[in-house]
């Protein structure tokens, strides 16, 4: 995995183009849950322009997710606001927030944000979870990597028992820790009839409730 950072990070990071010119800033960031990917970004302008634009990213644009910019070829790649937002109507339902159960019933937390990977594979690779003491890690905050069997329904995470065994301190060790997961032999996303993270289709950047304009 190349370098990840928290979904929440990515609002207000710039979007640029090849040739150096600054267009829009991210607002929000749409998530495919059902694939486990990034499907695309709303936009915000840049200073005095900082409302939401009418347009959008979709990820097939996206050049490359940088530490410090997101990059894109030009502004053709730039779509109407709905070609991205629409995608994630049907069934979205809150991800930050959303409380963790395992599929053996136990309550393990609250995620706080999900995990995405930079550069040019848009996945998302794990929740950053307040945990409960169910968890096994005396209710301190946790990684969990996003693979195996996950589910989404309402406002509930619904987690492999076993995954919890793979939960981690801090966000450098969490790709070590996916490695771990897919190492150990459980079903993964594929085997289990899911694609990398298999619950439904979010928006993580309406994590803020009646953020929906």
């Amino acid at each position: 995995m190349t370098a990840l950072v928290l979904a929440a990070l990515l609002t207000k990071r710039p979007v640029v183009t090849l040739g150096g010119e600054a267009v829009a800033q991210i607002k929000d960031t749409v998530f495919d849950a059902s694939g486990g990917q990034i499907t695309g970004f709303t936009l915000a302008g840049r200073g005095l322009l900082s409302g939401p634009l009418k347009q959008s990213l979709p990820w097939t644009g996206v050049h490359a997710l940088g530490p410090d910019a997101v990059m894109i070829p030009d502004v053709e790649v730039l779509q109407a606001r709905d070609a991205v937002v629409d995608k994630s109507e049907a069934g979205s339902g809150q991800v930050r927030g959303a409380r963790v159960l395992s599929d053996t019933g136990l309550e393990l937390g609250t995620v706080l944000d999900a995990v995405v990977e930079g550069g040019t594979s848009g996945r998302v690779a794990g929740f950053h979870v307040d945990t409960t003491e169910a968890m096994g890690r005396h209710e301190r905050r946790a990684f969990l990597p996003a693979y195996g069997r996950l589910a989404m329904t309402g406002d509930t995470l619904v987690i492999p028992a076993w995954l919890a065994g793979q939960a981690v301190d801090d966000i450098a060790a969490l790709a070590a820790a996916w490695d771990r997961a897919r190492a150990a032999g459980e079903p993964g996303p594929e085997e289990a009839g899911f694609r990398e993270a298999g619950f439904r289709e979010t928006d993580l950047g309406k994590l803020r409730k009646g953020d929906d304009r």
